[in-house]
C-alpha cells in the first residue's frame, strides 16, 4: 500500500511539473489518471479492495463540494437573461437526450424494463468540462462557445441527478425489491433534499454577507465555512431521508445567488483543491473499477456508449438550439463537446445498490466504459477540433454569432 501511495505521489507531482505543456495536447488528466489507476491494479501494486472503499468516500466528499461549488458560481437571472445557448440546453438539451437516450437503450435493451432505459439515458446525460479542458480554455475557441460549456456542464450534473434517483427508485419497484418503501424513500429525497440546501443555502448567504460586512470574517476563513455550509447540507438532509448530493447542490445555488460573486475562495478552490479532488476519484476509478468494467465490456455496451456520444447528444442539443443564433457548424460543435466523467461515474456508483444486483452492477460497467471512452474520445479530439472550430468561426461562419453576442461580464455571478 505504501509502495503504491509513493508512485501515485509521485506520478501526481510528475503531472503538475508537465501540466501547462500536456494541456496543450491530447493527454488530459481525467486520462492519464484513469490509466494510472488501471496500470496500478493490474500490476497489483495496490490492493483493489481497499480502494473500493475509500473511494466512495473520495466520491462521497468530490460529488458533494463540486456540487456546491458549481453551482454557487451560476447567476440565476444571469443565465436566464444573457446565456441563452447553456440555458436552452439545460432545460431543453437535457431533457431531450434522456428522451432520445431512453428511445434508443429501449431498443438496444429489449429484456429490461422501459425504466432501465430511462435509467440508463439519465446517467449517460451529464457532461464534465473537466475532460474537455482543451476546449474550454483554449482562446482560439470564442469566449461565448466556451463560457456556454462551462456553465452547462456546471448546471446539468445537477439537474440530472433527481431524475436519476427518481429512475432508480422506479427499477426497485418494478424488480420488487420493497417496492413501496423505495417509492416513499425516493419522493422524500427529491422534496426534502432541495428544501433543506434552499435553507441552509439561502441562510448561509445572508450571514456571510452580514459577516463581511461587519468585518467579523476574512477572505482566507470564510472559504472553510462555504465548505462548511455544504457539509452541513448534506448532512441535515440525510437525516430526514432527504438526497445529501442535491441538498449541496440545491445549497450552493442559493448561496451563490445571494452573495453575488463576494466569495473568491470558491473559484479558486474549483482550481486548485477541487482538480485534486477530481483527479483523485478519476484515480480511484480506474483502480477499482475500471478493470472489471473493462472486462465486461462488449458489442451490445458499446454500441449504447458509442449511440449517447455520437447520436443522443449531438441531436438533442441541435433540437434546443433551433431558433437560436447558434451556427449549425457551433450546435454540432456543443453536441460533440459533451464529454462523460466524474458525474456519470459517480452516480452510477451512489445507485448500484438501490436496485436489482445484476441490473447495478450492468449500468455501473456501462457507466464506468462510458468515463474511459468519452476521456479518450474527447481527449484526442479536444486540441485539433477547438483549432479548426475556432479558424472556421473566425471567418465568415461566426459572423452572425459575433455580431449577436451579448455583453460579456467577467463571470457569470456577476449582476
Amino acid at each position: 500500500m505504501t509502495h503504491g501511495l509513493l508512485m501515485l505521489g509521485m506520478f501526481t507531482m510528475a503531472y503538475t511539473l508537465l501540466a501547462k505543456k500536456l494541456s496543450n495536447g491530447i493527454l488530459t488528466a481525467p486520462m492519464l489518471f484513469l490509466a494510472f489507476g488501471f496500470l496500478m491494479a493490474e500490476a497489483g501494486q495496490m490492493p483493489v479492495a481497499e480502494a473500493e472503499h475509500l473511494l466512495h468516500i473520495v466520491a462521497e466528499l468530490a460529488l458533494i463540494v463540486l456540487l456546491f461549488l458549481d453551482a454557487a458560481q451560476i447567476n440565476l437571472k444571469s443565465l436566464r437573461e444573457r446565456h441563452q445557448w447553456p440555458f436552452r440546453m439545460l432545460v431543453m438539451g437535457l431533457p431531450l437526450s434522456v428522451l432520445i437516450g431512453t428511445a434508443f437503450a429501449a431498443l438496444l435493451l429489449p429484456a429490461y424494463p422501459l425504466i432501465v432505459a430511462a435509467l440508463v439515458a439519465a446517467l449517460l446525460a451529464p457532461t464534465d468540462a473537466a475532460l474537455g479542458q482543451a476546449v474550454v480554455t483554449n482562446k482560439a475557441v470564442p469566449e461565448r462557445v466556451r463560457r456556454a460549456l462551462t456553465l452547462e456542464s456546471g448546471l446539468n450534473d445537477g439537474l440530472a441527478l433527481p431524475v436519476i434517483l427518481l429512475f432508480a427508485s422506479l427499477t426497485a419497484e418494478m424488480m420488487q425489491q420493497d417496492a413501496t418503501n423505495w417509492v416513499l424513500f425516493g419522493a422524500k429525497q427529491l422534496i426534502f433534499g432541495p428544501l433543506v440546501g434552499a435553507i441552509i443555502g439561502g441562510i448561509g448567504g445572508v450571514l456571510f454577507l452580514a459577516a463581511k460586512k461587519q468585518k467579523m470574517t476574512t477572505a482566507e476563513i470564510e472559504g472553510i465555512g462555504a465548505l462548511a455550509m455544504a457539509g452541513c447540507a448534506y448532512l441535515s438532509a440525510g437525516m430526514i431521508d432527504g438526497n445529501g448530493f442535491i441538498a449541496a447542490f440545491i445549497a450552493g445555488l442559493c448561496f451563490g445567488n445571494v452573495i453575488k460573486g463576494q466569495c473568491a475562495f470558491i473559484y479558486e478552490f474549483t482550481e486548485s483543491e477541487g482538480q485534486m479532488l477530481s483527479w483523485g476519484a478519476f484515480f480511484l476509478i480506474g483502480l477499482a473499477l475500471l478493470p472489471n468494467a473493462v472486462a465486461h465490456l462488449d458489442a451490445l455496451s458499446l454500441t449504447i456508449i458509442l449511440t449517447s456520444l455520437f447520436v443522443v447528444r449531438p441531436l438533442a442539443v441541435w433540437l434546443s438550439l433551433l431558433g437560436t443564433d447558434a451556427a449549425p457548424t457551433t450546435k454540432l460543435f456543443f453536441g460533440w463537446f459533451g464529454p462523460r466523467g466524474l458525474a456519470t461515474a459517480l452516480f452510477a456508483l451512489l445507485i448500484v445498490d438501490q436496485i436489482d444486483h445484476e441490473i447495478g452492477e450492468t449500468l455501473l460497467n456501462l457507466a464506468i466504459n462510458a468515463v474511459w471512452i468519452s476521456a479518450v474520445l474527447h481527449g484526442i479530439s479536444a486540441v485539433p477540433l477547438a483549432k479548426l472550430y475556432g479558424a472556421r468561426m473566425a471567418g465568415n461562419d461566426g459572423a452572425a454569432e459575433m455580431a449577436a453576442m451579448p455583453p460579456m461580464r467577467p463571470n457569470i455571478t456577476e449582476d
